[in-house]
């Protein structure tokens, strides 16, 4: 059973730093693209940041120059450092990958929770 796990969510003042990190486990073969996705109370998810297996990135305009995404191929792990956090990035951060195993599939993990406060 293939399964991406997130970690290091939490609570934070504005201002703060938190590393969130992915780790997909399984039977894999390979991970295309990785990601991280938001979602906050009454809005729709939304893509954070993306990297892909030959490390080119894509960011949301709202955390460019604050958040940096980058894997560990050989790990089979995508980290999301996050920093000069604002409220506004309070939202549940989920992890997205594009993983072969038996066949090409995307996974979504389960979730953490990210709150800052002001």
């Amino acid at each position: 059973q293939v399964q991406p796990v997130e970690s290091g969510g939490g609570l934070v003042q504005a201002g703060g730093s938190l590393r969130l990190s992915c780790a997909a486990s399984g039977s894999i073969f390979s991970i295309d693209v990785m990601g991280w996705y938001r979602q906050a109370p009454g809005k729709q998810r939304e893509l954070v940041a993306a990297i892909t297996s030959g490390g080119s990135t894509n960011y949301a305009d709202s955390v460019k120059g604050r958040f940096t995404i980058s894997r560990d191929n050989a790990k089979n792990t995508v980290y999301l450092q996050m920093n000069s956090l604002k409220p506004e990035d309070t939202a549940i951060y989920y992890c997205h990958a594009e993983i072969v195993s038996r066949r090409w599939a995307p996974y979504w993990g389960q979730g953490t929770q990210v709150t800052v406060s002001s």
